[in-house]
């Protein structure tokens, strides 16, 4: 079976990916993964979402995938003896101190290698299986024939890979700018994303300069484009991937449900069929997300056609405004998430049929205090309404 993974940045977010249609799901916690600057999840959180996510017959996957130091040690084995006791599905480590430390102190868990390893050819992957790993997440950087004679040497390894969001200009994401520009590590999952700055390339000689601009603006030489492999589902599994992964911790819950959509649909329609038939379609959807240009990078080899020399990423088609907390009735309460009135045309953004569907908003209720207004202009407020969509908990609203 084709799993689809998603990012979750926190529970909200886990739960709008499971509804949208993931499989599985990969989180952080509040330390040893490499998106420090995410909300992640307490311990407390990480064991609720696990058990959640199982009720529905999901998974939860865990990242542990910083380049650990001596001081991180006693924390790691403790943190993996928690996961192992709250059912975590998978861990997923780069380091081999904490692969080691892993299944020393959590035997029962499941290792994945994370994309941060840079795995690149089959010895790696048959070494990280020596070592009890059950899958891998290979480097970006590689395309279908590598993909595919890795799969042909380890055939009994689980492979994943990345199939869209955002990459990073560095080989898998081994970056020493973040460190030398702000002392904050990206292998420590603390990246300020220097790569997305604006630089004015300068030439020194004796006591001269001489500017080399793009434009006006300067050049954007290190701004990778975005990666979006919809297409490319069949081949990719044909090639042996078992587990397409959409990167994005940092997301909104809009983005991760719209790009669930996409592929949830692409992935089924590939599963029942052998092939994509509105490939089209759903990239039209994932046009309506904010994103740099599309790239499908370096699945057909090399390509030096990976960086996006504008500075600006698209704008989202719709605003995010609302999730709806319940409906009973033909009545909608919903968390506010961007200002709305009382004559706002809104759209249903959903996994049922609904999916799409448009409404006139009319009299809005603050519920907190049962006050009749025409404009929700409280942030995270909870508000009321009458709906003449059906809609069902965890759907989203937007304009």
């Amino acid at each position: 079976m084709l799993e689809l993974l998603m990012p979750a940045g926190n529970p909200k977010k886990l739960r709008a990916a499971l509804k949208f249609g993931a499989d599985a799901v990969y989180v952080g916690g509040k330390s040893l993964s490499l998106r420090a600057f995410a909300n992640n999840f307490s311990r407390e959180e990480l064991a609720e979402c696990i058990a959640y996510a199982h009720i529905l017959r999901k998974k939860v996957y865990i990242t542990a995938n910083i380049f650990a130091r001596n001081y991180d040690l006693d924390e790691a084995a403790d943190f993996f003896v928690f996961l192992e006791k709250a059912g975590a599905d998978a861990v997923l480590i780069s380091d081999v101190g904490l692969l080691s430390l892993c299944r020393e102190k959590a035997p029962s868990l499941t290792v994945h290698i994370s994309t941060q390893a840079n795995t690149t050819n089959a010895l790696a992957v048959k070494f990280w299986q020596s070592m009890g790993a059950k899958r891998v997440v290979l480097s970006r950087e590689l395309g279908l024939d590598d993909i595919r004679e890795i799969h042909n040497r380890v055939p009994d390894m689980e492979l994943e890979a990345f199939v869209h969001g955002a990459m990073c200009v560095s080989y898998s994401g081994r970056c020493l700018l973040s460190s030398y520009f702000s002392e904050r590590s990206s292998n420590r999952g603390e990246c300020v994303q220097p790569c997305r700055w604006q630089y004015r390339l300068t030439e020194v000689e004796r006591d001269v300069s001489v500017d080399v601009e793009q434009d006006s603006r300067g050049t954007y030489f290190m701004n990778s484009c975005d990666l979006r492999l919809l297409s490319r589902i069949p081949e990719l599994a044909e090639a042996g991937i078992c587990s397409f992964k959409v990167e994005g911790r940092m997301k909104s819950e809009y983005y991760v449900a719209t790009v669930a959509t996409a592929y949830r649909r692409a992935i089924d329609e590939y599963s029942a069929y052998g092939e994509i038939k509105n490939a089209a379609t759903y990239n039209e959807l994932l046009e309506t997300v904010s994103h740099r240009a599309y790239t499908e990078a370096y699945l057909d080899g090399e390509n030096t056609h990976t960086i996006s020399l504008e500075k600006e990423r698209s704008q989202e088609k719709y605003r995010f405004t609302a999730s709806v907390l319940k409906y009973e009735n033909g009545r909608a309460t919903v968390e506010m998430r961007n200002r709305f009135k009382s004559g706002d045309t809104l759209t249903v953004l959903s996994p049922d049929d609904t999916n799409g569907d448009t409404f006139v908003m009319g009299d809005i209720t603050h519920e907190p205090d049962g006050e009749i207004t025409d404009d929700a202009k409280l942030v995270q407020h909870v508000y009321s309404f009458d709906c003449p969509v059906v809609l069902s908990e965890g759907d989203l609203l937007v304009q």
